[in-house]
């Protein structure tokens, strides 16, 4: 079988377009491509032959005859999924389809060295596959997501704030002795713009997807296609100064968005309240819990403590001062907001609204939605499904 270094730019163009569409049928195929009957079904024919596409049996009639149904299949192959975040894990095997057919999830922490993490990610795709039957050989590639900047070429973490002891690690090179396939590794929020563009069926090619949790950060969709940047840097919005005066953040700057609104502010000043008297509500679940999370805050905020509701409406207002000066420069379709702050209630979505709105020229926000983002649950493991295997084709 031909490896997909040697597959046609007729034939690649090909089995992108069977990918995002799910199923195609020739007919389409040939309309959206501009390619002739002809060269459309030589391509077809040599991509069924290599084992990447199958034909699925008819699609429902418009009238006439049915047309035979497209998918990608990659030798029956599986992809793997793999979104590593502050505090956990979500590993799964995916069909070339994005359709989830096994998984696992547990709680980790960044903050130490990361080959023990990656020899519990080796055991982690080991049991999946046992769970399916299946060898290590099934896997086709493996996309993997990481909370902290990435050198794409070389799939090296570069200086990430939030877990120093990563420096210059590659998770490729340690995946790469048990698993013989493409290896392609991206910073967390870019798989998730991903998983999004996906679930969107690319019918928004230029939006932002913007992550509030332990840090901040955005993926950026243009044109269709993530933008990393000439280094991969782009999107580390969590450092953008919002506040001169303000506290000093983990990456040694002043007044940094991540420093005053990500889950560690939130929190820190939860427990301020609570110790000042300000908020009996929050003193009484720090007494409780014996610290405070973000989600208490949110607790308190929701059953209408001021103090809470504060903390809460201007994190999401030092958001929206952020996210205003991305607006007025991208001018996106959408701005998708995610991550375990921005659950904690509906104030914070409301407050980033409202400032976006109040900061951003007229012109910019004249088709901006602003909302949460599509299926939250799945769209980091597939995100990192679609980067395997737009990268490695």
């Amino acid at each position: 079988m031909r490896g997909f270094s040697q597959l046609s730019p007729t034939e690649r163009r090909l089995l992108l377009e069977v990918f995002w569409a799910r199923t195609s049928a020739r007919s389409d195929l040939a309309g959206r491509l501009d390619f002739s009957k002809s060269k459309i079904n030589a391509a077809i024919t040599d991509l069924i032959g290599a084992g990447l596409i199958t034909e699925i049996g008819p699609r429902p009639s418009s009238g006439g005859r049915r047309a035979e149904g497209l998918r990608v299949t990659l030798r029956d192959g599986l992809i793997a999924g793999v979104d590593i975040r502050a505090t956990h894990m979500d590993i799964a095997l995916l069909s070339p389809d994005m359709s989830v057919m096994a998984r696992h999830c547990e709680p980790i922490s960044v903050r130490g060295e990361p080959e023990p993490l990656f020899a519990r990610l080796r055991d982690v795709l080991d049991l999946l596959l046992r769970q399916l039957g299946q060898e290590r050989e099934r896997i086709r590639m493996i996309g993997i997501g990481v909370p902290g900047p990435v050198d794409f070429e070389s799939a090296c973490l570069a200086t990430p704030p939030l877990m120093p002891l990563w420096e210059g690690f590659s998770p490729r090179q340690a995946l790469a002795a048990d698993f013989d396939v493409p290896i392609f590794v991206d910073n967390d929020v870019n798989i998730l713009a991903l998983g999004t563009l996906w679930h969107l069926s690319r019918s928004a090619d230029d939006f932002l997807v913007v992550k509030v949790a332990t840090g901040i950060g955005c993926g950026i969709i243009c044109r269709g296609q993530v933008y990393r940047g000439v280094d991969g840097a782009a999107g580390d919005v969590g450092h953008i100064c919002i506040d001169p005066n303000g506290p000093v953040c983990h990456c040694g700057n002043v007044g940094c968005v991540e420093a005053m609104a990500a889950a560690p502010a939130i929190a820190r000043a939860g427990a301020a309240a609570a110790r000042s008297g300000e908020s009996p509500r929050l003193l009484e679940l720090l007494q409780a819990h014996g610290a405070l999370s973000p989600e208490d805050v949110g607790l308190a905020s929701r059953e209408g403590d001021p103090a809470a509701n504060a903390i809460i409406r201007g994190a999401g207002a030092d958001v929206g001062r952020m996210l205003a000066t991305l607006v007025n420069f991208f001018n996106p379709s959408h701005v998708f907001i995610c991550g375990g702050v921005a659950t904690i209630g509906p104030a914070f979505l409301a407050s980033i609204r409202q400032s976006v709105y109040q900061r951003s020229l007229a012109l910019s926000t004249r088709h901006l939605a602003i909302r949460p983002i599509p299926h939250p649950a799945d769209a980091g493991i597939v995100g990192a499904g679609v980067l395997g295997f737009l990268e490695a084709i």
